[in-house]
């Protein structure tokens, strides 16, 4: 009867600490949806790219590895056949010259994208409204894996062909 009821206890208490562990990482993750306290100010921009990868609303804008913004809106333009990705920059980051360049980077080997500023040299500043005109789009890892694996696959084939053709050939016997 006792080692029932210690069972019981012991059930209970690892159930807590799971919806505890639950409800810490949905207000951890940032693509949860979740945010808590009020909209923050800031000036908005964009940035257009030819491939943003799996970029979401909700994802970082940094600088030197510092969190400045967050992606507020992405759109396809069909007149010039990009994605337009919409940021809100903190306005305390008011001096961002407006040659500054754009990428779309990856946490880590498979984590999430994010957009990293790089400055410029310009003595004027991004303003609401702003768009960055230099960029870079996103590394898409699948691509990457299909290039090299076709260029393996024409090397190996080639080479297979070239190792027939060229082998010695026994001379007949006198």
């Amino acid at each position: 009867m006792r080692a029932n009821r210690t069972l019981e206890i012991g059930t209970g208490l690892f159930v807590l600490l799971g919806f505890a562990a639950l409800l810490f990482l949905t207000t951890q993750l940032p693509a949860s949806g979740l945010k808590l306290g009020g909209a923050k100010e800031g000036y908005h921009v964009t940035a257009e790219f030819d491939n943003i990868g799996d970029l979401k609303v909700g994802s970082p804008v940094t600088m030197s590895g510092v969190n400045v913004g967050e992606v507020t809106g992405i759109r396809f333009d069909p007149k010039i056949y990009k994605a337009v990705v919409g940021m809100r920059i903190d306005s305390q980051y008011n001096q961002i010259p407006d040659d500054s360049y754009a990428s779309i980077q990856t946490q880590g080997l498979l984590g999430g994208k994010y957009i990293g500023l790089s400055p410029g040299g310009s003595d004027t500043y991004l303003k609401n409204g702003s768009n960055i005109d230099q960029t870079q789009s996103a590394i898409v890892l699948e691509n990457l894996i299909n290039k090299l694996f076709a260029s393996s696959v024409g090397k190996g084939g080639d080479n297979q062909a070239q190792g027939s053709d060229n082998q010695p050939k026994a001379e007949p016997k006198k």
